[in-house]
């Protein structure tokens, strides 16, 4: 039978949570066919051993594999490529599902509503030790491209897709070819949301663990910095190309803030103060950015305390 819903778990080194995102999703309550494919990228511990394990156990996990480490990007895109559902969900392998029901109310809904391309949830974010840091989106969930570009609110362990939508998007934008993209579901789902209608379930079905060591959260400057200007440019891409710039400034605004932001915390003055005049430089309108003022007075006061 073929599954109506295919589950992307891409995997990397995550052997003391996998386990938790394979038996999340094989819980789930629904009464049409489930598969996942299961992209393990030559890990360095024990997570193909894990892969394989269930693999062997259940007959719906189809395990992608290869001797060498393809990288991130390839790891989605062969997994996208290998599913067979008409949707598609997401999990990577050390986040995990908290909601029997989700995939059930999700494929309910889009079955109803064939103009809606991506449905998402509230999630909840959860630090090393399983404790509760946040709930995302914070505030309201967003349903146009418009309102997505100004205030991005979408996790993706929490995302159920049309598959021809996914597909389009490799076929489309050819990520692949565009290195400065340093992650694939922002990207992925506002390419959906430029061509289809989006959903919001106010309810909390999937958690997203937080790493210091992770490539959005990381503790390093350089990492942390590249994430976040990335992060920023692509949405700047995105809303130049289907939204005509409308978000343009704001945007501008906030790679600004954020960049100062991650300066002020973990770099140096001298550092702030270069970033700052290089986004004079190029936006003329950050000499008026109050919130830059503030960070900088904050940053000049924790030096002092010293």
């Amino acid at each position: 039978m073929t599954p109506l819903v295919s589950v992307v778990v891409t995997t990397y080194n995550h052997e003391p949570y996998l386990a938790d995102a394979l038996n999340a999703i094989l819980a789930q309550r629904c009464d049409f066919g489930v598969e996942i494919i299961l992209g393990e990228d030559c890990s360095k511990d024990g997570t193909l051993e894990v892969c394989k394990k269930f693999a062997d156990l259940y007959p719906q996990v189809n395990l992608i594999s290869s001797p060498e480490n393809v990288g991130w990007r390839a790891n989605y895109r062969r997994c996208v490529e290998a599913a067979k559902g008409r949707y598609i969900a997401f999990c990577d392998g050390d986040d995990y599902w908290c909601d029997e029901n989700r995939l059930a109310e999700q494929v309910a809904l889009m079955e109803a509503n064939p103009k809606v391309g991506l449905c998402y949830t509230l999630a909840e974010r959860r630090n090393e030790r399983g404790e509760l840091v946040a709930r995302f989106p914070v505030g309201e969930g967003h349903t146009s491209l418009d309102a997505l570009l100004h205030d991005w609110c979408v996790e993706n362990c929490t995302t159920l897709a049309r598959r021809e939508l996914v597909l389009d998007y490799y076929a489309t934008e050819q990520p692949e070819n565009r290195s400065e993209w340093l992650t694939e579901d922002l990207p992925m789902w506002l390419y959906v949301a430029a061509h289809a209608e989006v959903a919001y379930i106010d309810r909390a079905t999937a958690v997203h663990r937080l790493f210091p060591d992770s490539v959005s959260h990381s503790t390093s400057l350089a990492k942390r910095l590249a994430f976040c200007d990335s992060s920023s440019n692509i949405k700047l891409w995105f809303d130049e190309r289907y939204n005509g710039s409308k978000q343009r400034r704001h945007l501008l605004r906030e790679r600004a803030n954020t960049a100062l932001w991650v300066y002020s915390h973990i770099g140096s003055v001298g550092e702030f103060v270069n970033r700052w005049r290089r986004e004079i430089k190029e936006n003329k309108f950050q000499v008026c950015n109050i919130f830059a003022y503030g960070l900088f007075a904050k940053k000049l006061f924790r030096m002092l305390k010293k």
